[in-house]
């Protein structure tokens, strides 16, 4: 298991929002959220909740101390919905701007690790 990047400091709201959408990408990113909450270094949240515009989803994401948005592709979804909600505080990251191809091939543990490491640096960086 990897180390977390919230340097212990569990006073801090961070949240961790994933692509749903149906491609790899999504699959890697949505594991890759997954395996980040499970190590307690940040609580995954619904990104659906905030495309449906709920207001107390919305708001919590403007509470967090940080929210860290993994996108699959160049549609930047989660980046839309945030910029829809008018939530600015927000890093992301996109799966396919390290190396990984959106559609065709199937995903594998090494991908879903490159995009956790990449996250930890995100909230390492905070």
């Amino acid at each position: 298991m990897t180390e977390c990047g919230c340097n212990g400091d569990s006073e801090k709201m961070i949240l961790i929002y994933a692509c749903s959408g149906a491609a790899n990408v999504a699959e890697i990113a949505d594991r890759a959220a997954r395996k980040i909450a499970g190590g307690g270094c940040a609580t995954m949240f619904c990104l659906a909740g905030l495309g449906a515009g709920i207001p107390g989803m919305i708001q919590t994401a403007r509470d967090a101390d940080m929210n860290v948005l993994i996108d699959g592709c160049d549609l930047d979804c989660a980046k839309r919905i945030f910029e829809r909600a008018g939530v600015s505080h927000y890093r992301q990251i996109k799966v396919t701007d390290y190396g990984i191809a959106k559609g065709g091939e199937p995903v594998t543990d090494e991908q879903v690790q490159v995009i956790v490491d990449k996250a930890e640096e995100a909230l390492a960086a905070k």
